[in-house]
């Protein structure tokens, strides 16, 4: 094991801003690991924790001590390399929420054959689908970077359609995906198409990312950003806003105006657009999260039913874009650096998958 660890600082009112800081290796207290980050996905996702970071207490999971600046969070792979847990031994692999980081010490309790929660002091009272290690033994398992990459996105798109189904779609005949290509937008697409066929499934996207959304057949419908005046303005319709573009949305009430039964606002791609939004035509929007969305299932489910409804629809989703997305391994510091950057500027291609090893 190293005896040094390092971790990609961000400054939470400048997230251009971040830079690598090396520490020692930790010493652990009774009951606690040391994770050796292997690998994680880099996605919108991550621009998301970051950009409402303080509003949703993403940085409060990894903190730096330091409260102007934070680590932002990942979903990835790590390995056990120190233990002082009876129950978890040195060698043993976890999936679950990391930081950008070469480790983490964690404090396992509630451990079972299949996981644990962290029980460390910081991590009480956040949201308790970020506080959960799946065990996977010590052999790397099948479609490991598939799940890092949309898992925890998809699960996101599950909700929303779970929640737009239970309620009729609001009286809908078509829901307007913005960020159409976006990993969470191509996710919601593939549920409601195959669990509310009924349900008009309308992509918007940029120009230049059009031709991929067509391609991947999610949609009845994509239209550009400029083709939105166009759009037929007489349908209901609901809107799943990705993109936390606040002229965009009221572009979007504004056309459909009382015919928009429904805004959901998901997520911040364009962060740097993300403000107050105004006085809006039709309903007011209504910001979805989805740890408690996902709680509220789990509760009226069980956790295994809520599992296997997910993988189900997770295993259909992977099959179906496996032609139209990539996977993309980057290592080292300044890859990883550099592909936050180009993430947060909403330059990476939706097409790219970024798997990261910091290694």
């Amino acid at each position: 094991m190293s005896d040094q660890t390092s971790s990609l600082w961000v400054k939470k009112a400048d997230l251009p801003k971040s830079e690598w800081h090396a520490g020692p290796a930790p010493t652990l207290g009774e009951g606690q690991i040391l994770l050796e980050i292997e690998k994680y996905a880099l996605t919108a996702n991550n621009i998301t924790y970051a950009a409402v970071g303080d509003g949703f207490g993403y940085w409060n999971f990894f903190p730096t001590g330091d409260e102007d600046w934070g680590i932002v969070p990942v979903w990835g792979f790590a390995k056990v390399v120190a233990s002082q847990n009876a129950d978890i031994a040195v060698g043993e692999r976890v999936y679950g929420y990391l930081p950008m980081a070469s480790h983490l010490v964690v404090s396992p309790g509630n451990v079972t054959d299949a996981g644990f929660v962290d029980h460390a002091e910081h991590r009480q009272g956040l949201a308790i689908i970020y506080n959960q290690y799946h065990r996977l033994g010590t052999d790397e398992g099948q479609m490991e970077e598939e799940r890092a990459l949309y898992q925890p996105l998809f699960t996101t798109s599950f909700l929303i359609e779970d929640m737009m189904r239970k309620s009729d779609w609001f009286g809908a005949e078509a829901v307007l995906l913005t960020s159409a290509s976006s990993k969470t937008a191509l996710g919601l697409a593939m549920v409601a198409k195959n669990l509310s066929p009924n349900i008009k499934r309308i992509g918007l996207t940029s120009a230049g990312n059009k031709a991929f959304v067509e391609e991947t057949g999610l949609y009845d419908e994509v239209l550009s950003y400029d083709d939105l005046p166009n759009a037929d303005a007489s349908q209901n319709i609901v809107s799943v806003d990705f993109a936390g573009n606040s002229a965009l949305l009221s572009a979007i009430h504004g056309h459909w105006d009382s015919n928009l039964k429904f805004s959901s606002m998901v997520g911040a791609t364009h962060f740097e657009e993300r403000k107050g939004t105004g006085e809006l035509k039709g309903p007011e929007p209504v910001l979805f999260f989805a740890p408690t969305a996902a709680e509220t299932l789990m509760k009226e489910v069980g956790p295994a039913t809520f599992r296997a409804k997910v993988d189900e629809q997770f295993a259909a989703f992977v099959a179906g874009v496996a032609n139209h997305l990539s996977v993309e391994h980057l290592s080292g510091q300044d890859a990883l650096q550099s592909a936050y950057l180009e993430m947060l500027a909403n330059q990476v291609a939706p097409n790219r998958g970024l798997i990261c090893v910091l290694g």
